[in-house]
């Protein structure tokens, strides 16, 4: 994520959407993550990822069926989302959740 992109956090949402009415650029954000999880194959893959300390992109191929073109756009839109983080190594990219990021969602859902 670059630094120019809006991020929901808790402090900027002011809360959840069951507490209080999000603005019109927090909920376009928010629906942007929430669009990005809203495919089973990538709720599978952010679960694949949340339940290790990082994953190599090798390692998630297996697991979700999918070849590795596929598993690298799933990943990419959730990285495009903020959910999950890669450092290249080599000819993989070893991914991790931003536990920030998914507290913040979280948060915003009530959570």
């Amino acid at each position: 994520m670059t630094e120019t992109q809006t991020t929901p956090d808790a402090e900027r949402c002011g809360g959840s959407v069951v507490e209080t009415p999000l603005g019109e650029q927090d909920a376009a954000e928010l629906a942007r993550v929430l669009a990005a999880l809203a495919d089973p194959v990538r709720l599978r893959l952010l679960s694949l990822v949340a339940a290790r300390d990082e994953v190599c992109s090798c390692d998630l191929e297996g697991p979700l069926a999918r070849s590795q073109s596929t598993v690298s756009h799933h990943t990419k839109v959730l990285a495009d989302a903020g959910l999950i983080v890669g450092d290249r190594r080599g000819r993989w990219v070893w991914w991790r959740v931003d536990p920030t990021r998914l507290a913040a969602v979280r948060a915003a859902l009530g959570g």
